[in-house]
């Protein structure tokens, strides 16, 4: 009788995964499902202890689901990829297995464990199937007509979405129960030997993540472009958690959508449409670093740009880090990231804006310390957000490209709301001064407990631009 092994990664999820689905595909086959927890991995890669509780939290409910299926979760836990690849060998010799099941991860230490296990000798029988499970389309489907991968975000969307009109993008439905008798008593998982810490940002399990698509798509999305921008509504999705571990998939928020705003494509002006066009978004920079291996290895995609010559000041990157900038926008936005784990987009855009093109620190500084914090943390979609603010990366916008944090701030959080509610010692500043409230303080004679700004941005622009015009 064939054994089949599905090797979970981000994929936390037994609805639409493409593992799991084809591993259940033959009646007669015996399933069994592993987890491999690499903390010392991890900690290479900056996860933050957030996204480590969240990971812990969905894989006891991986097990419970899976366990309905009378499918049995192996857990282990070892430091680095490497070692992982000894652990599926042994399993698959224990338990006879036939074939072995997995999605695919793009990030350069993934997929050199991938190539690795397939190499190994023990695996010469174990027949491996491989999915492009993360995305719609494999990376290298949509290319130039000269078979070159997009290096710009709009030609790659508008063939995007020739390829979708000219495909069926199914949602594979829950395998049914297996006829196996489940043979071991379901035991509670040991917590992993890593930094964990407790998050209210997202409802923990499958289902709730599956309510939360359905409730975003039938009553908010429409007036999802007109209200995304501004940080002190919950306009957005709040979907990002879920997808960057794989509770849920880019297909079922796809068929949600379909099912809800059917004619979204004919609209580009609609919030449907705006919407999905973020799920583009996060299947372009995927698509990037599968195609261009540099981008996981802290280089930037733009060459002349590794000339920058940026500035090592250390007391600046603290008070970006801890909010204490004197910006408010800037900091109110850092200690949301800093208290909750999550931070709204438009403000990871002003932050890192910030970081870079004010204090000209290096913006792999920034990228690193959102991971160690982000519960939602993504190396692609963290990585090209980084890039594009620092004009390092694909963005047809030229490198002089700088955000004002106080323009920002006046247009996006108006009534100062936002900003309130992370920097409670400005509560005595009028609203119609509270993105520049010193200049109200010191009018009025007033002492703040706040800093002044660490920098002045119309200063700070004009030497950002000479420094990288000197790169060029």
């Amino acid at each position: 009788m064939a054994t089949h092994l599905v090797w979970f990664r981000n994929d936390l999820r037994v609805t639409d995964n493409s593992a799991l689905y084809h591993a259940c595909q033959e009646p007669n086959a015996k399933v069994i499902a592993i987890y491999i927890a690499t903390p010392t991995q991890w900690q290479t890669h900056h996860m933050s202890a957030r996204q480590a509780w969240f990971i812990f939290q969905h894989l006891q409910q991986l097990q419970q689901n899976l366990a309905e299926l009378n499918i049995e979760l192996i857990y282990q836990e070892v430091d680095t990829f490497d070692d992982s690849i000894a652990i599926i060998e042994t399993v698959s010799q224990q338990r006879a297995v036939t074939d072995l099941f997995y999605n695919k991860q793009y990030q350069w230490h993934e997929r050199q464990r991938d190539n690795a296990l397939l190499g190994q000798p023990a695996m010469a029988n174990v027949n491996c199937h491989a999915f492009d499970d993360s995305v719609f389309f494999a990376p290298g489907r949509i290319t130039t007509d000269a078979g070159k991968m997009y290096q710009i975000y709009t030609p790659f969307r508008n063939k995007f979405y020739e390829h979708l009109q000219n495909n069926v993008i199914k949602v594979n439905r829950k395998p049914a129960k297996r006829q196996q008798e489940l043979l071991v008593e379901l035991t509670a998982l040991k917590p992993f030997s890593y930094p964990m810490q407790t998050s209210q940002y997202a409802p923990i399990g499958e289902q709730q993540a599956i309510m939360r698509l359905q409730q975003f798509c039938r009553e908010e999305v429409d007036l999802y472009l007109n209200l995304r921008d501004f940080p002190r509504l919950s306009a957005t999705s709040e979907l990002s958690a879920y997808l960057a571990i794989g509770v849920l998939s880019v297909r079922q928020c796809l068929a949600r959508l379909q099912l809800e705003r059917p004619e979204f494509t004919q609209s580009k002006s609609s919030g449907a449409f705006g919407w999905f066009n973020q799920l583009i978004w996060r299947e372009f920079y995927l698509h990037l670093l599968f195609i261009y291996p540099k981008l996981s290895k802290n280089q930037p995609f733009i060459d002349w740009t590794k000339r920058v010559q940026w500035r090592q000041n250390e007391q600046d990157f603290v008070a970006w880090q801890t909010g204490q900038t004197g910006y408010p926008i800037v900091d109110a936005a850092m200690r949301q990231l800093n208290q909750t784990g999550w931070m709204h987009n438009r403000l990871r855009m002003i932050t890192a804006s910030f970081l870079v093109k004010d204090l000209l620190i290096d913006w792999r500084r920034g990228e690193d310390y959102f991971m160690s914090q982000l519960i939602d943390g993504d190396l692609a979609l963290n990585n090209g957000g980084w890039q594009w603010a620092a004009s390092t990366g694909n963005d047809a916008a030229p490198y002089f490209r700088i955000f004002n944090p106080t323009t920002q701030s006046k247009r996006f959080d108006i009534d100062g709301q936002f900003i309130l509610k992370y920097l409670p010692e400005l509560a005595q500043v009028p609203i119609d001064a509270i993105h520049e409230p010193h200049k109200w303080a010191q009018k009025n004679k007033i002492t703040l407990n706040y800093p002044e700004p660490i920098v002045e941005h119309a200063s700070a622009r004009l030497y950002i631009l000479a420094a990288y015009n000197a790169a060029k």
